[in-house]
């Protein structure tokens, strides 16, 4: 089956630009468009899309709120990777807290947004793991959010899970992190499993972020 993608941006042009990079694959199928962040959770109602490829900033309803909006209100909801002008940016910052799964910029090349749609649709590897850093190590509370100490501390990980968090920060997969563990795949994603459980964390990224806000591994 097909990856599929809703496209939401204000610019027709982006749109236009991302809807023929991406159906040029022969797994990816574009399912639908939206102009503003206020349109994306009737159509993901709809249309079931496996990803959003979501502005970050529109006028209506920008990225954000549109994250926060789909995550509280849709049951399984999709995978979201952010689209955004600037890397360095507080407002992909908030939306990797607000439960983005990642973010893409609108220069990336061709194979980029493609390789971007792919991962985080198999959301087994943080994407972009070193821009993630420097965004929280610019933006974020660094380690002096007594919320997200709270949070890791009641989620008491063993010392391998705690050992798998901290290798899922640096951005390796679960095939990397077995090798590293020297243990089987299987194993490195019950690991994972567990981690995302105990934190409340819906996939890598929230539990990576938790990792940094909470002071559990330093983005710097």
């Amino acid at each position: 089956m097909p990856v599929t993608v809703l496209l939401v941006d204000d610019e027709p042009l982006v749109r236009a630009g991302l809807r023929a990079v991406l159906e040029a694959q022969p797994d990816i199928e574009v399912v639908g468009e939206a102009a503003d962040g206020a349109a994306v959770i009737p159509l993901v109602r709809q249309l079931r899309p496996d990803v959003v490829a979501m502005d970050v900033r529109m006028p209506l309803m920008d990225g954000i709120e549109a994250t926060r909006a789909v995550l509280r209100t849709v049951a399984d909801p999709p995978k979201i990777l952010v689209v955004t002008t600037f890397e360095n940016d507080e407002y992909v910052y908030e939306a990797l807290c607000a439960g983005a799964d990642g973010f893409l910029l609108k220069r990336a090349r061709p194979a980029e947004i493609v390789h971007a749609v792919r991962l985080v649709a198999e959301g087994e590897s943080l994407l972009f793991p070193a821009s993630v850093r420097q965004l929280a190590a610019d933006y974020g509370d660094g380690g002096a959010s007594p919320a997200a100490r709270a949070v890791m501390e009641r989620a008491a990980l063993t010392e391998r899970e705690a050992d798998v968090l901290r290798l899922m920060a640096r951005g390796m997969s679960n095939a990397e992190i077995a090798a590293r563990l020297v243990v089987g795949t299987e194993t490195v994603k019950s690991h994972v499993s567990s981690v995302l459980a105990k934190l409340g964390a819906r996939d890598r990224t929230q539990a990576v972020i938790a990792a940094y806000e909470s002071g559990f591994v330093a983005p710097g």
